[in-house]
């Protein structure tokens, strides 16, 4: 018998895509990108997650417990592929998955997956949608054209100092991200002066701003630069880096020169606008090419 995922892969129509959202403003952009284009969602808004407008137009809101649930909206939505989607500023604790009898048959499912770095969460995540039929998907399958372009998106080409910083932090986030740490580095003059941990990007970038403010970074003028790549190995379904007007904010107060990221495994949420912060606020913005050889 021919599931609906492998029909959608031998060229037949494809079912409903299934959205799983969580915070910030990317699955609000990713689900108008798939509407603009005729393309069959179901939006299912993660309760105190996604954004509240998002939360507010979904086709089901649910929480953590009403595992059940979802996948009961999935199919009664005739969805055949899957997208997780948005930031998660907390994993659930062992008492908000005590919902539903679907949420209690799954449990052993659900406990594994809550074991382990956050790469290998969502990996076991996803592992839990596919036992269920479902296909699992990422932005590159769905909307490629949000990932980053190789070369300078924004403002002025890096000078000699800022692709030397750009190549060391690339290095980094590579090393980091060896150890399902984190996502992103800063590096001003030669030296790597913060990595990404479990606070995130914006939270790091508020740390090098107080570094600069205290005098521990010491530069004339604005100098350094904040690079975000995946992980080695990392499923691409899941998680992608990613950027936006916010970023090039934190990253201009902090007192950098340039945001790189990695062309075609990283996102830019809201293209025109960062682009356009980020030219206004004096940074540029540059897209890698995977083996980091343009930032050398």
């Amino acid at each position: 018998m021919t599931s609906a995922s492998d029909a959608a892969e031998n060229g037949a129509p494809k079912g409903c895509l299934g959205i799983i959202a969580g915070g910030g403003r990317l699955p609000g952009l990713i689900l108008a990108d798939l509407k603009a284009r005729g393309e069959p969602v179901h939006l299912v808004a993660i309760k105190g997650e996604a954004e509240p407008e998002l939360a507010a137009s979904a086709d089901i809101e649910l929480g953590w417990g009403q595992i059940g649930q979802l996948f009961k909206s999935l199919k009664q939505a005739q969805c055949d592929r899957v997208l997780l989607i948005g930031g998660i500023t907390k994993r659930p604790d062992f008492t908000s998955v005590m919902g539903d009898l679907g949420t209690m048959r799954r449990l052993p499912a659900i406990l594994k997956a809550m074991i382990g770095g956050d790469d290998s969460l969502l990996t076991r995540v996803i592992g839990i949608f596919e036992a269920e039929g479902l296909k699992a998907v990422g932005v590159r399958d769905v909307a490629p054209a949000l990932l980053a372009r190789e070369g300078l998106l924004a403002g002025k080409g890096p000078d000699g100092d800022a692709q030397a910083d750009m190549a060391l932090a690339y290095k980094a986030v590579q090393r980091l991200g060896e150890l399902d740490i984190g996502q992103a580095a800063v590096a001003i003059g030669g030296r790597v002066i913060a990595l990404e941990g479990a606070e995130g990007t914006d939270a790091m970038l508020a740390r090098c701003a107080e570094l600069r403010r205290i005098g521990r970074v010491k530069t004339k003028g604005a100098a350094g630069v904040l690079v975000k790549a995946a992980k080695p190995g990392q499923d691409l379904r899941v998680d992608l880096p990613t950027i936006g007007p916010r970023t090039v904010e934190l990253a201009k107060a902090a007192g950098l020169a340039g945001i790189a990221v990695e062309a075609g495994y990283a996102l830019v949420a809201d293209e025109a606008e960062t682009a356009a912060a980020a030219k206004a606020g004096g940074l540029f913005v540059f897209g890698l090419t995977r083996d980091g050889s343009d930032a050398a």
